[in-house]
């Protein structure tokens, strides 16, 4: 094998591709990137749960397939000088990198022992923007259970629904919920995508709305093709959990609210919370303002949030950080609260539109606290 590349877009695909590799395992290979040149080239990591196969244009003068360190190989080009980057194979799978006046000579492993991805059925697509899957991940992954006792609540639900695609996680605290419509969805179908493999794919989706990525589910995994990079996880079997129905329909009051002064309060009132310290943050609704508390060992904390309409006298308790990461995933100004009573849980929604959901449930209040 013997090829040559720009190092910039050599250590994009490592980084790419080194997405899904295996940081600590007993297969030694899975620690690798198998590198291909053919027609063009291409680096793969595979973790035996999600695969990432992106790739480059190369000058490639012989073809050929090898497995490296994705760790060594990353830190090798990464302080390589700003250069083309000269590759070469032998017979004994001695290869030599060459970048400058800098030579290193690494020992690579056969590509026969890499395992080979899953074969994913393209019959069903479904296309839209890079910028909108980003968002509608980064806007409920945050809800996602790190739970192992039930695996169907470690990913997200994705529900198409006449050419509407909802996005749903849930971890017994929290609900969250995101909504877009879609040009020429394909026919109605729900299916569950592992947290961690959209952790992944959010970082590697563009922020350009000229950008489209193509989503192709199959029984028992899903492709993603963004740019130059596939993308191959497996779904996760079983039954998620009846989102509507968690969802409260009715509400005693419902109050608009500024979104940045809330997260503003709360991140002030906050301040004395911490791991060792945890206690809730006891929310009053009295009149025209949210009189927001907490109670630690250390001290306690006051401050006012405003809100456009008076509540009489509603006192609830929330964890700090469940309530906060559904406000910053909330892109508008403005948001609407639904709540029903101290027991009951807070609903988060734009002030027009369905395009988010989110749901907190209340911790219960204990008196002094």
């Amino acid at each position: 094998m013997k090829f040559s590349c720009e190092k910039s877009t050599l250590l994009d695909a490592i980084h790419t591709a080194s997405r899904a590799v295996s940081t600590k395992s007993t297969i030694a290979v899975l620690e690798g990137l198998k590198i291909t040149a053919d027609s063009k080239l291409t680096l793969a990591g595979y973790d035996l749960s999600m695969g990432i196969r992106t790739f480059l244009d190369a000058d490639i003068v012989q073809t050929g397939e090898i497995v490296l360190s994705a760790k060594l190989l990353g830190d090798i080009i990464r302080k390589l000088p700003d250069d083309i980057i000269f590759f070469e194979t032998d017979e004994k799978l001695l290869t030599t990198i060459k970048c400058g006046r800098a030579v290193f000579n690494l020992v690579a492993s056969p590509s026969d022992d890499f395992p080979q991805m899953p074969e994913v059925n393209c019959a069903k697509q479904i296309k839209m923007s890079q910028p909108m899957l980003k968002s509608m991940i980064s806007q409920t992954i945050f809800a996602v259970s790190d739970n192992e006792a039930k695996p169907i609540h470690t990913g997200c639900l994705f529900e198409i629904e006449q050419n509407n695609l909802t996005v749903v996680a849930v971890d017994g605290y929290r609900l969250s919920v995101r909504r877009e419509v879609l040009e020429n969805a394909p026919e109605n179908m729900k299916f569950v995508v592992p947290g961690n493999a959209l952790r992944e794919i959010e970082r590697i989706l563009s922020d350009d709305s000229e950008k489209f990525v193509s989503i192709y589910p199959d029984e028992k995994h899903i492709l993603f093709e963004i740019d130059q990079t596939i993308f191959i996880t497996r779904l996760i079997d079983g039954e998620f959990l009846n989102y509507r129905a968690a969802i409260p329909q009715k509400a005693n009051y419902e109050v608009n609210v500024d979104v940045q002064e809330m997260i503003n309060s709360i991140e002030r009132v906050s301040l004395i919370v911490s791991e060792k310290l945890k206690n809730p943050v006891r929310m009053h609704f009295d009149g025209p303002v949210i009189k927001m508390s907490c109670i630690t060992a250390i001290g306690k904390s006051y401050d006012e949030c405003p809100i456009d309409s008076p509540v009489d006298n509603l006192e609830i308790g929330f964890n700090n950080k469940y309530l906060l990461d559904a406000l910053r995933a909330c892109n508008d100004e403005k948001i609407k609260l639904s709540l029903g009573g101290a027991l009951n849980p807070m609903v988060i929604h734009p002030l027009d539109g369905e395009k988010f959901t989110y749901l907190v449930l209340p911790v219960r209040l204990k008196s002094g606290e």
